[in-house]
């Protein structure tokens, strides 16, 4: 028996918003957490990509936010990326048509004075924010924190993979004591488990699917391709051929391979491709990502990073063009499809030197993801890039350095003997002209 969102309890003003989002059903993850987070306990949540786990704590939140005078926030949500922050807040504004209160983003990038004074000046229910910016404007005063009683921090495994963990362990020191904290993460590693040591109170773990376990609704197969100019004859192949590529996310592994990506594809799918990664600005990002949602673009190239942060209805396609060499990346990619029991399709390209990252891929999902042969009509390139060419190191010969004889004394020392001498010789020659004859010395006795 399928559980509805009538069998949790919640208000008439989520009831209606959810109805008018057409949700009907809880994922997992969603009606897990709910009893609990209304509970009041600390909450551990281990949730993949795609699992709903957003509105998995929003929901409890909302249910249990009440109006107040006070400017401050009552609610902090800690993200890793202004694209997470970006959604956040969005589906904050979805869930919340029928509620009176203030949802603000804060992140880096754009003007700190212009976020503190809307911050001051407006007020905040609900604040949604990446640690660095959240810490800055904490401290500069826009904002009190005494207030906030709940503290969600999503992407946690990511968050530390960025660095902010000093950021994140200032900013639980600013909250109050009494509070409660909802964590999520695709992964727990030990320095996740360490901050849940020192910052909550005998969490609750809640698990969406095990770590590593692939989307049942996601079609996963795997190409073997020699380098990276034939994996892009084979992307536009693809593209070509399949009319079902028709929201295709693409991933690549570094900014400047994105870069690469998108020259080599704009000219053949001209206005109907977008590229986004942290180099890119943010007016840049949040406009690809739009006309991405829309359909203007076809299929967007994107960096791991970035892509945490998008959350994107109706993705066909995941093509991961390199594979990942984290294992528990291959799950957040191919998450990005398959949504709200829709299916989806993963395809990865796998070249020689990532042979390697593949099996460790399947070693962590326990499955052995297909392979498919390379269709007959695909272009074989034998050019290589520059970091696929072999390396040439310079054999330097071995020069035997002969040993310098004791060297005398020192030149400072040399200098001043010589100018003794000198001066004994020339008084000795004066006095020889003025007598005209040696000087005999007398014999020692």
């Amino acid at each position: 028996m399928s559980i509805s969102f009538q069998d949790l309890n919640l208000n008439t003003a989520l009831f209606s918003a959810l109805d008018d989002l057409g949700f009907t059903h809880p994922t997992t993850i969603q009606h897990r957490v709910f009893p609990i987070a209304m509970s009041g306990r600390d909450i551990c949540g281990i949730a993949q990509t795609g699992t709903g786990k957003t509105i998995a704590y929003l929901l409890p939140c909302l249910k249990q936010w009440k109006f107040n005078k006070n400017k401050d926030p009552q609610v902090l949500i800690v993200v890793p990326t202004r694209e997470l922050v970006a959604q956040v807040v969005e589906d904050i504004k979805k869930l919340s048509p029928y509620m009176s209160l203030i949802v603000k983003g804060i992140y880096g990038g754009v003007n700190i004075n212009t976020q503190a004074l809307e911050l001051e000046k407006e007020g905040v229910d609900i604040l949604v924010a990446t640690p660095g910016r959240l810490y800055d404007l904490a401290m500069n005063g826009s904002f009190k924190t005494k207030f906030i009683k709940k503290l969600v921090i999503d992407e946690m495994d990511e968050m530390l993979n960025l660095g902010f963990r000093t950021q994140l362990k200032n900013i639980m020191d600013l909250l109050p004591q009494k509070r409660q904290n909802l964590l999520f993460s695709a992964t727990i590693t030990e320095e996740v488990e360490a901050l849940i040591a020192s910052y909550f109170n005998d969490p609750i773990r809640v698990e969406a699917a095990p770590t590593g376990t692939p989307l049942e609704n996601i079609e996963q197969t795997n190409y073997i391709v020699p380098n990276f100019y034939t994996k892009v004859n084979l992307l536009e192949l693809l593209l070509l051929n399949d009319a079902s590529m028709t929201k295709v996310l693409v991933f690549a592994a570094t900014k400047k391979l994105a870069d690469q990506l998108y020259e080599q594809l704009e000219p053949s799918f001209s206005g109907r491709v977008g590229i986004i990664h942290s180099n890119k600005e943010q007016n840049h990002r949040f406009n690809t990502v739009k006309q991405f949602k829309e359909g203007n673009y076809r299929f967007l190239i994107a960096t791991d990073i970035v892509a945490r942060g998008i959350d994107i209805a109706e993705v066909s396609h995941v093509i991961n063009f390199d594979t990942p060499d984290i294992p528990e990346n291959y799950i957040h990619r191919i998450g990005r499809t398959g949504r709200a029991d829709k299916k989806g399709i993963s395809i990865t390209f796998t070249s020689p030197s990532e042979a390697n990252h593949k099996a460790a891929i399947e070693q962590l999902m326990k499955y052995t993801i297909p392979l498919l042969p390379l269709p007959l009509d695909l272009l074989i390139s034998t050019e290589l890039t520059e970091d696929e060419k072999p390396k040439v190191y310079m054999k330097i010969p071995y020069v035997k350095i002969k040993k310098k004889p004791d060297a005398g004394a020192a030149f400072h020392e040399k200098s001043a003997k010589n100018s003794r001498r000198t001066v004994k010789v020339s008084r000795k020659d004066e006095m020889q002209k003025k007598y005209k004859k040696p000087i005999k010395r007398a014999p020692k006795k």
